[in-house]
């Protein structure tokens, strides 16, 4: 299994970074869109991330234009999109595709962690993976389980300590 923190991702202002910079912190790692049922979903994350990000939490949003064409937007739309109407602050990558031949990196690895009816592909967007501290994956999350739910929030709280 390639080391996750070794994996290069572009932001969605252009810059250059890897995973390593969340080494040491607990991720959520979650594709988005910006047309999709679940775009509400932004407004939950942004709570998660608000209340938690002092002890050392942290959410990536991966845009994906892969289902059903929801995220047709460029970056620079995307991001407006995000802070005009869910007050994102949370980091996004730049439009990825999170399954496919194309698929990013991050996405290869992230996809071997299988559980429940989830095991490998991405089904949908807001797919949520949380990823430790010490870079494993340890939870995978439906895009109909709510950023709020008691699930996602009490397996955060277990990897925060």
């Amino acid at each position: 299994m390639t080391d996750l923190y070794s994996i290069p991702l572009t932001l969605n202002d252009g810059s250059e970074t890897d995973f390593g910079a969340f080494k040491g912190d607990v991720v959520l790692v979650v594709n988005v869109a910006s047309q999709c049922g679940f775009t509400p979903q932004y407004a939950g994350l942004e709570e998660l991330y608000g209340e938690f990000k002092d002890r050392g939490f942290k959410i990536l949003g991966v845009p994906s234009n892969q289902f059903a064409g929801q995220e047709p937007g460029d970056d620079a739309s995307i991001a407006e999109f995000c802070e005009r109407n869910f007050g994102v602050t949370f980091p996004l990558t730049v439009k990825s595709d999170v399954r496919g031949k194309n698929q990013h990196p991050l996405y290869s690895e992230l996809t071997k962690f299988k559980n429940g009816i989830l095991p490998g592909l991405v089904k949908w967007n807001f797919e949520k993976f949380l990823v430790s501290r010490e870079g494993k994956v340890v939870a995978r999350f439906a895009p109909t389980v709510q950023p709020d739910s008691v699930e996602v929030v009490e397996a955060i709280r277990q990897q925060l300590g």
